[in-house]
């Protein structure tokens, strides 16, 4: 006579054995990271605990909790103050987004002729919703100071690069940014929807848009839009020179150059 044994079924690993957290626990904690990230700023590269807690509004025990995680891995860095500030790993990983990787290696030879031929700042920037991030900028020394950076945001409406993207953008999101406020940054800041309206329907019959003194009383930018093979718009290049430097139709013509150069670029396969 065959005995059988009775085996009670296995149970199902805990979050921890299997390597997982439950989601109730992980959203929130990747939420707080994120938002004590998100306190950082070009402004504000460097900040205190206190600081972080106000900026993020979360409670001081949870940050000081949290930073030893993100030191640990490397997304944040401690000064010789004791103050944080973001750290090379995240900057590492950060650099791997496609939409900046590739498109700025390609880039690049094409932007450093640019900058020769101008001798004025040059920069290639994304639309990211409705704002434009720039990913690439070179400035030489003699070059008239601009609030742009490498990794930083503006509003859409206000930079010749962002204006460019956004004429090529689905009608959506042109829709919500025109019905968004406009901060008037300058007397030339262009705020009336109408208005940008029609300096819309400009750049894409041009080709380029032009940013007059819209951030700043003594600068220019011109830009042009950068496409992929099947004509959709990915970037912009963009030139930011002192106001009445130079012709806007001469700097036009060198930057469309600079575009549709960096477009053959991206089309050619990696050899």
């Amino acid at each position: 006579m065959t005995r059988h044994t009775l085996r009670s079924a296995p149970s199902s690993p805990s979050p921890q054995e299997s390597g997982s957290s439950p989601p109730t626990a992980t959203g929130p904690v990747i939420g707080r990271a994120l938002r004590i990230l998100g306190a950082f700023s070009a402004q504000r590269p460097h900040l205190s605990l206190s600081e972080l807690a106000r900026r993020s509004g979360l409670p001081v025990s949870t940050v000081h909790r949290m930073l030893g995680d993100l030191l640990v891995w490397g997304a944040l860095e401690r000064d010789a103050q004791g103050r944080y500030r973001i750290g090379l790993r995240l900057w590492e990983v950060a650099s791997l987004a496609p939409r900046s990787q590739g498109l700025r290696e390609r880039a690049l030879p094409y932007l450093e002729d640019l900058s020769t031929l101008v001798r004025e700042n040059v920069q290639l920037a994304v639309r990211d919703a409705s704002e434009v991030v720039f990913i690439e900028r070179i400035a030489p020394s003699c070059a008239v100071p601009t609030l742009t950076r490498v990794g930083g945001r503006l509003g859409i409406t206000t930079t010749a690069a962002g204006l460019v993207l956004l004429a090529h953008a689905p009608a959506a999101v042109q829709e919500e940014a025109l019905a968004r406020t406009i901060p008037r940054h300058t007397p030339f800041t262009l705020t009336d929807s109408g208005r940008l309206r029609g300096v819309l329907a400009q750049a894409r019959t041009c080709g380029y848009a032009v940013s007059d003194r819209q951030l700043s009383t003594d600068t220019l930018s011109v830009a042009a839009p950068v496409t992929t093979d099947d004509g959709e718009v990915t970037a912009a290049v963009s030139a930011v020179v002192r106001h009445g430097s130079t012709s806007v139709g001469a700097l036009a013509d060198l930057v469309r150059s600079c575009g549709r150069a960096i477009s053959r670029a991206l089309d050619t396969p990696d050899l």
